[in-house]
């Protein structure tokens, strides 16, 4: 994983730069006008003389000194009255706030080369690397959080998803409404929407999704469901049984919903929130708007425990190049984007993994 350095704040270009502003917000939820607005890159605000670093940084939000004098990136509609708010619009100092793109700037002279996009189903897939970056984590004891649409239980990874989570490589999940009531059907009654695992409809299938949301709101919440045996199986089963937290948020489309989804909109942003400021990595697949979202809430960086800092991971895996170029276009740049299906990527990731953890002679857990 690529580091990333901290800019020489000892040379006059940074000695010679002023202060941040502040102005108090003038309402809840409301920002003076005028006020910086953050992106997800290393983002350094000088106060008392000195380069700081705010807390939970991501892109979109404003830079808010708090009582205490700490610093922090808070969303406009989290920002209290009279708070002071970072003013001004320059990234490069001149205004006390630096912002450090220049990490993602490599150099080199333009020339002509074939297979130079960034997003294509033509690249290969480097999954070896992959393997290495989740088994480092776990092995560092990270917060990689995984991100999930239905596709990838539709597509019959719904097994590879469950060893993830078993084997101690998934921090949080973040899904919807749907990726549980399938995960759940498929525990209940062997189906996903209806359809048997080799892919064909079953009668009076197309009801099952629903009865097995029925099952999950007579037990009260989906660990309930677990514990009095209604749910047997499957990732949100290994979910409670490991103690994995999960956030899913609801949409207008829902069925049900299941009692644990999150409907309000605010307090859905909010809970996924909690997980994006503590993730060490990100793994989205077959889910467009909650990658987008997550990708929204996430730095482009880590903050290690001695200071220094590197790329936090974020891989974006979908069937279509579109998705993952849209969550790049989003501000997401250092998403590595891959382009195939749920299926294969997780079958093939987790051999991979089991790869890596046999040469490293490390046995799988509950092996």
């Amino acid at each position: 994983m690529s580091t990333i350095p901290h800019p020489d704040f000892t040379v006059a270009r940074f000695t010679q730069c002023p202060d941040a502003r502040f102005e108090p917000a003038p309402a809840d939820g409301v920002l003076p006008e005028g006020f910086f607005t953050t992106t997800n890159l290393p983002t350094y605000v000088r106060v008392g003389g000195a380069w700081r670093m705010p807390r939970e940084p991501r892109m979109d939000g404003a830079l808010v000194l708090d009582a205490q004098g700490e610093l922090w990136v808070r969303e406009g509609r989290r920002v209290r009255a009279g708070e002071r708010v970072v003013m001004g619009h320059a990234e490069d100092g001149t205004q006390g706030v630096y912002v450090n793109s220049a990490y993602l700037h490599s150099g080199g002279e333009g020339e002509f080369k074939f297979m130079t996009s960034e997003v294509s189903r033509e690249k290969p897939i480097d999954y070896s690397q992959m393997a290495r970056m989740l088994v480092e984590e776990r092995e560092r004891g990270g917060y990689p959080i995984w991100v999930t649409g239905p596709a990838l239980v539709h597509s019959r990874a719904r097994a590879d998803m469950t060893w993830f989570i078993t084997q101690g490589f998934v921090g949080a999940l973040l899904a919807g409404n749907a990726v549980a009531v399938h995960d759940i059907e498929a525990s209940i009654f062997g189906t996903t929407l209806g359809m048997s695992g080799s892919g064909e409809a079953t009668s009076g299938g197309h009801g099952l999704h629903m009865r097995a949301i029925n099952k999950v709101r007579a037990a009260g919440s989906i660990a309930k469901a677990v514990e009095s045996g209604v749910i047997t199986n499957g990732i949100m089963h290994a979910c409670v049984l490991h103690e994995i937290p999960f956030v899913l948020t609801g949409s207008i489309r829902d069925d049900g919903p299941l009692p644990d989804v999150v409907t309000d909109n605010l307090a859905a942003q909010d809970a996924m929130r909690r997980h994006a400021v503590k993730a060490t990595m990100a793994v989205m697949v077959a889910t467009a708007l909650h990658a987008i979202a997550t990708g929204n809430m996430l730095p482009a960086f880590v903050t290690e425990k001695d200071g220094s800092l590197r790329e936090l991971p974020t891989i974006c895996v979908d069937s279509s190049e579109f998705v993952v170029s849209k969550l790049k276009d989003r501000g997401t740049h250092q998403a590595f984007g891959v382009v195939t299906n749920a299926q294969d990527f997780m079958h093939i990731l987790r051999l991979y993994v089991e790869r890596e953890l046999a040469a490293r002679g490390t046995a799988p857990r509950g092996a």
